[in-house]
């Protein structure tokens, strides 16, 4: 709804935050319900990026936070705000770009969204009634971020530090293997395809990859195919 995503652009505003990607917008877009909601933060919905999938709006992300109240098969490190946006603090201290995603406010993030990320941050709410506004959510991040931020050591990026793979870099390394398992046949049956693809894409989400260590990966699924490929 634009009205949500107005009122998370002021949410976001108030602690300083002014960098949001709407992933497929359920209304037109530009929204004036958006605009009203925001209250102020209008130059946000401005700047906003408008993408069509999750993929496109973490694509720069080295580190990307998911948020959701429900519990889920899929195996994630589990952070409060607070511990969630004190880790973000000091990862973009040294030099990395994060991202937090929230889903939309009647259905929350799907599993597909959520094997994406490499952590889970859930909000410790009333079990009975766990349902959050999304314009509230966001308020809570974007305050434990303030909170964490101002306290977070800052220090440059060392040159000798190995660099975190990017979304993209880890995106293309899922979709690399997915193709080569395709034609070997390891998706079978295939009726169970998809969520066998989403049990990878979670398993090198959680992994903290460098981008170095994607191209090694790259190259050893290479030189296996090369390798079979010789050998038939």
């Amino acid at each position: 709804m634009g009205e949500n995503i107005g009122a998370a652009a002021r949410a976001m505003w108030n602690f300083g935050l002014d960098r949001m990607v709407i992933v497929a917008p359920r209304d037109a877009w530009p929204n004036p319900r958006a605009v009203a909601m925001a209250s102020g933060a209008g130059r946000l919905l401005d700047e906003a990026r408008v993408v069509g999938s999750t993929s496109e709006a973490i694509v720069d992300a080295a580190f990307v936070y998911a948020t959701t109240a429900r519990s889920r098969e899929l195996k994630k490190d589990v952070l409060t705000p607070q511990a969630a946006m004190e880790d973000a603090a000091a990862r973009i201290a040294g030099g990395q770009d994060v991202a937090v995603l929230f889903g939309p406010e009647r259905a929350g993030l799907r599993n597909d969204d959520v094997a994406r990320a490499n952590a889970v941050i859930s909000v410790p709410v009333n079990p009975g009634f766990p349902s959050l506004n999304l314009a509230q959510c966001v308020l809570l991040a974007a305050y434990e971020w303030r909170r964490a931020s101002g306290s977070a050591p800052r220090r440059a990026h060392d040159q000798a530090d190995p660099l975190p793979a990017s979304h993209a870099e880890v995106e293309h390394l899922a979709s690399h293997y997915e193709d080569r398992l395709q034609d070997a046949g390891f998706f079978f049956p295939s009726e169970k395809a998809a969520g066998m693809k989403q049990t990878l894409r979670n398993l090198w989400s959680r992994m903290p990859l460098t981008s170095a260590d994607v191209q090694v990966l790259h190259g050893i699924l290479r030189q296996m195919v090369r390798w079979k490929e010789r050998d038939d």
